[in-house]
């Protein structure tokens, strides 16, 4: 087990620290995925010399394989669990609901780590997803992850959609009062990456004349990679044959489950072929910004690429892990599905009809209620719980800096 921390934190911190700070903040994070998305709220305070953030890895974690080194690469003070469970914070961070939070010495304040709240949670029982199982809720919005023993979990819950506010009345009255809407910060980043392409793109390698076809991929058994690979491949045949790069960008999960050396590996023959596999590191949101089309899946990347205006298609097994009604349910609905025989580049070239295009652009505007404004709304929330006047200068979206990575070498 790591050894206790001595500074920031601890009963003697003052003796070895430099700044003397005011509000102490734990990041509680279960999964690179978490990692990732808490870095834009965190980002609404981490500047703030009154303020000191570090980070701690919830125990029993399936997903948490690299979390301590990318942590460590960002530059995160890590505290080990016992110790942060032991320690009075101002306030807590997290983007997952886990049990680990009844030992929190803190208020909390719960983030999504995905598009808003599209999927339903795995099927439990001896009948799987079939008889015997138990019904399935709606993943983040349950009253079984945000309530212990009658006791909401969470201070304050962030929303990034006001429609999120009415799902989240119909399937746990209790939370309502903790809600925020604050607008979602990847939606930001990348509303920031295009505004700005032309440099996105040259970051990636990208020419001018290039033309880049991404597929997303989520996790699990009815992903992309998971049950549409034959998918994968055409596109990479089909692009190389009309003069096209193909990326693919992976779940973390993916990553974490499998170990990288062993992803790779399994992408291999298609990397030989061409594929540009998007590394675990990389901004995510960039890469979409840059793509000239999309094939997605039933995760939340295929929703925020909605945003980006691309010709967007979808090869997934996953209608049945999906929330009806949803922005996922209908953008499923409403984009043309690959088939296992059918051309990918054919469905991504083809003129799209003014319904398409309509609904695609309603999926698109159920992503945020406040575009550009996540950081602005967030710093006001978090720093009422931390009992804080907010700096003087303004909240501005985490700035988009340099991808730091290029397809071909990391590809090769």
């Amino acid at each position: 087990m790591r050894s206790w921390v001595r500074a920031p934190i601890g009963i003697e911190a003052e003796r070895w620290t430099t700044w003397k700070v005011d509000r102490k903040v734990l990041a509680v994070v279960c999964t690179m995925a978490d990692a990732q998305r808490l870095v834009d709220p965190v980002a609404t305070l981490a500047s703030d010399p009154r303020v000191q953030v570090v980070a701690s890895i919830a125990p029993g974690q399936v997903f948490d394989t690299g979390l301590q080194e990318w942590l460590h690469q960002a530059g995160v003070v890590i505290i080990p669990w016992p110790q942060a469970t032991t320690t009075r914070f101002d306030l807590a961070v997290v983007a997952s609901a886990s049990r680990a939070l009844e030992s929190v010495h803190a208020p909390v304040a719960l983030f999504a780590h995905g598009v808003g709240f599209n999927k339903l949670t795995p099927p439990v029982g001896t009948g799987g997803s079939g008889q015997g199982a138990l019904p399935r809720a709606v993943y983040g919005l349950s009253r079984e992850s945000l309530l212990r023993d009658g006791r909401l979990l969470a201070a304050r819950i962030a929303l990034a959609h006001t429609e999120e506010a009415k799902r989240l009345a119909a399937s746990c009255p209790e939370a309502v009062r903790a809600a925020r809407v604050v607008g979602d910060g990847a939606a930001d980043r990348l509303l920031s990456w295009l505004g700005r392409r032309d440099r996105c793109r040259a970051e990636l390698g990208l020419a001018e004349g290039d033309r880049w076809v991404v597929a997303a991929s989520t996790w699990g058994p009815s992903s992309l990679i998971g049950a549409r690979r034959a998918v994968l491949e055409r596109l990479v045949a089909e692009a190389a044959a009309a003069g096209w790069r193909a990326g693919l960008l992976v779940h973390p999960n993916v990553w974490a489950a499998h170990g990288t050396w062993q992803v790779r590996q399994w992408l291999r023959p298609l990397m030989l072929r061409g594929l540009e596999v998007v590394p675990v590191q990389a901004d995510w949101t960039g890469v979409l910004a840059a793509a000239d089309a999309v094939v997605g899946d039933h995760g939340s990347s295929t929703v925020y690429a909605t945003l980006t205006g691309r010709p967007l298609a979808v090869a997934t097994a996953g209608h049945g892990d999906v929330v009806r009604g949803s922005p996922m349910e209908c953008l499923l609905s409403a984009l043309p599905e690959v088939t296992e025989d059918g051309s990918v580049l054919a469905r991504l070239r083809r003129l799209r009809s003014l319904q398409e295009q309509a609904a695609v652009a309603a999926v698109a505007a159920r992503v945020t209620s406040h575009p550009g404004e996540f950081a602005s709304r967030t710093r006001a929330v978090l720093y009422d719980l931390l009992g804080l006047a907010e700096p003087d200068a303004p909240a501005v979206t985490r700035p988009v800096g340099s991808l730091g990575w290029a397809l071909r070498r990391w590809s090769a």
